[in-house]
């Protein structure tokens, strides 16, 4: 599960080390029921991090020690990781109803709702417990726990330090941060594969944000599932990623399942999983995932925690996310390091690496933790970053315009020249409609086949008609329909018109 093997003598690295001493060092100095957090990347090895404390925290003080985990998996990878250490536990699942002779164990791994179930019915009694800590501490389902355990320390460990919800701030249950290593440098220690990161341009103005602050699965599944988006992910895989072992995240199953089909019909080893499989099924895909090179394996964001297949070399977000949290996680799951595996890549169709910045860049996480709002609120959004596009013609189809020696027309700097001679700003338009005219006439025989090459630009005309909308201070989505509606049918009529001048 983590970086080292699952031998039955554990060993850490220096940096784990370090930054268990520091851990102990505050808990030395600190009440004996203070909350503390600790961050350290996906794939730095937390769990490993949290079985040396446990194992520790048991032997100096001779109190117990709780692990909370939100997952079923990351319960048993956990408990398997204690054992690893020596540390003897206990695991409280759903089939464990009562509990009263505690004093075999002085570990408990529980899951969150099957603990907080047999607490809340007094089935479950564990005294003398010094210690709980808290896999995955960003999520919010923890909370409804800390009033059972208002004597102990909690140590919650997460990647990321940003609460799951806006509305409950992490620094509201926890009085300090203590911030590991950053991905950059386990990437230069060689503990983590370095990323080498590709982006579409995708416009998601369609995009509608739910109550949670992310986008719906709604208005996703509409964007992703559509024709032209699917294409577009099967080009960046031919493009980037054939042949390599490749998982792809949606933001809905609807979406996953086109992708099953469009990448099936294409003649590609592709599966499907989702949260409907069951068990068994999900273990027979996991395991043909693990087993087959050139697997590809499209999922919602099931696999985001508690999987780990460190022969993953593509990673592709099929999908736009508001959520560093899961930005981490999906990007993550490619950067377990192998021997000849010491890079992966990443395919983003959901603008999110302009959004939240390289996987690999520093982050100030004590920032983050003290000012989540402020964070929050400084995050780009999807107008901002489509400012940022540039249009480029794919190689095919400039091919296709290859009688003509000029291809592009600069919208902002017609804006400036039209505004500064005082003409009015649909002359723009009117001339990016004329060169264009012009590309498909000169690469032509006659007015159909022009007509033929005009369809072929409707991308670069969306394009084109966006920066005239952000130039004239219009975005409205009904406005640039109407004018790319209108863009194209003034092109058909002016290639009309330029054939009928030649003859």
């Amino acid at each position: 599960m983590e970086i080292q093997n699952n031998t039955s003598e554990k060993t850490l690295y220096d940096y784990q080390l370090e930054d268990l001493n520091k851990i102990f060092n505050y808990l030395e100095e600190s009440p004996s029921n203070v909350n503390l957090l600790y961050q350290l990347p996906t794939g730095g090895g937390k769990t490993v991090v949290f079985s040396e404390i446990a194992k520790r925290y048991i032997s100096q003080t001779n109190k117990k020690v709780v692990v909370l985990t939100h997952r079923i998996e990351l319960s048993l990878q956990t408990s398997k990781m204690l054992d690893g250490f020596g540390v003897k536990n206990k695991i409280i699942n759903s089939e464990v109803k009562e509990l009263k002779d505690q004093d075999e164990y002085m570990c408990f791994v529980a899951m969150v709702e099957t603990l907080n179930n047999r607490l809340q019915e007094e089935k479950v009694e564990i005294n003398n417990i010094g210690l709980v800590i808290i896999d995955e501490a960003h999520y919010n389902s923890f909370r409804k726990l800390f009033k059972y355990f208002e004597k102990a320390v909690i140590l919650g460990v997460t990647a990321t330090p940003l609460s799951s919800n806006i509305k409950l701030p992490m620094k509201d249950n926890y009085q300090k941060l203590i911030v590991g290593k950053s991905i950059a440098s386990l990437i230069k220690k060689r503990f983590l594969s370095k990323a080498n990161m590709y982006n579409y341009d995708v416009s998601l103005q369609s995009l509608k944000l739910g109550i949670n602050g992310d986008y719906t699965v709604k208005s996703s599944d509409e964007l992703y599932g559509n024709q032209s988006m699917l294409g577009k992910l099967l080009t960046a895989y031919n493009e980037i990623s054939k042949g390599k072992k490749t998982l792809i995240f949606n933001n809905g199953i609807n979406t996953s399942i086109y992708v099953y089909e469009t990448f099936k019909k294409a003649g590609l080893p592709i599966r499907h999983l989702d949260n409907k499989n069951s068990a068994s099924e999900r273990k027979e895909i996991l395991n043909w995932f693990a087993e087959t090179p050139d697997a590809i394996l499209t999922s919602v964001s099931i696999l985001t925690t508690g999987f780990d297949e460190p022969t993953v070399e593509t990673i592709m977000l099929n999908r736009a996310t508001r959520s560093l949290t899961l930005y981490f996680q999906m990007i993550g799951r490619g950067s377990r390091i192998l021997p000849g595996k010491d890079e992966f890549t990443v395919v983003d169709l959901g603008n999110n690496v302009a959004r939240f910045g390289m996987w690999d860049a520093p982050v100030d996480w004590q920032e983050i933790f003290h000012f989540p709002d402020f964070y929050l609120e400084n995050i780009k959004n999807d107008e901002e970053i489509e400012r940022e596009f540039v249009y480029e013609m794919p190689a095919d189809l400039r091919a296709k315009f290859s009688k003509s020696d000029n291809i592009e027309f600069d919208v902002k700097a017609e804006y400036k020249k039209i505004f500064a001679q005082g003409l009015k700003s649909k002359t723009v338009l009117e001339n990016s409609i004329k060169q264009h005219a012009q590309i498909c006439v000169e690469n032509s025989d006659d007015v159909f086949d022009a007509r033929i090459l005009a369809k072929s630009l409707k991308e670069e005309i969306a394009y084109r008609v966006r920066l005239y909308s952000y130039c004239i201070m219009n975005n409205t989505k009904n406005y640039k329909e109407w004018l790319e509606e209108d863009y194209e049918r003034k092109l058909r009529s002016t290639i009309s018109r330029m054939f009928a001048e030649r003859m």
